[in-house]
């Protein structure tokens, strides 16, 4: 369990704070706005009404006692660089800021933001990918041009065993797992039969798995 300092409570960062109390870690949410902090009450550890620019109410939260201090304030952005600046220089640990546009990131980066959100290019980049097949169901990508997919089992390898496939030597990707109603199994051999029903869970290169998959 961590201990997350969330600033800005709009759509987005009340999202945040939904899936962190799922989760199970610990949220101090901060906004101006007392109708959001109400509103989020029950969500959250707690929550304080203040203005994130002032450095006297951002030294008052302790921000060197959250292991993640998340800034969402993505409409007011010289608000969102202020506070990011702040917490870095009252010690916080690691800082994420969000960013509309790629200039803002460049500037969070430069006035203290560990790593920076952008949620509309990454919902977006998503969107293409997991839409630009029939097979792709869904998709994380890693670092190195590399990325996870979720795809149904291709037609043309429906009936056939992985050893029989040789997906790895052709395709330069390696299946992780298969679902199967969706039940998870890591169990995967050579004799593995795959089935049309089925889902996998493949890596690759992210070029490899454009060219396997037709994305």
């Amino acid at each position: 369990m961590k201990n997350f300092l969330l600033i800005g409570l709009g759509r987005f960062g009340k999202h945040i704070a939904i899936q962190l109390g799922d989760l199970g870690h610990q949220v101090m949410a901060v906004d101006k706005d007392e109708e959001k902090i109400n509103d989020i009450l029950p969500i959250v550890t707690n929550a304080q009404i203040g203005d994130s620019t002032n450095a006297a109410f951002l030294k008052s939260l302790g921000v060197r006692d959250f292991d993640v201090c998340i800034v969402t304030m993505g409409d007011d952005f010289q608000s969102s660089l202020e506070t990011t600046s702040l917490l870095k220089e009252l010690g916080a640990p690691f800082v994420v800021a969000r960013a509309n546009r790629d200039v803002q990131e460049k500037f969070l980066l430069r006035n203290g933001a560990d790593e920076v959100l952008y949620p509309e290019q990454q919902i977006a980049k998503w969107a293409a990918i997991r839409y630009s097949s029939e097979r792709i169901l869904d998709y994380f990508e890693l670092e190195d041009g590399h990325a996870i997919f979720e795809v149904s089992v291709p037609k043309n390898w429906a009936g056939h065993n992985v050893g029989q496939l040789d997906i790895r030597r052709k395709h330069n990707i390696s299946i992780m797992a298969i679902k199967t109603n969706g039940k998870l199994s890591l169990s995967i051999t050579p004799d593995t039969v795959l089935q049309p029903n089925q889902t996998l869970l493949v890596l690759g290169e992210y070029r490899s798995l454009q060219k396997c998959f037709q994305i």
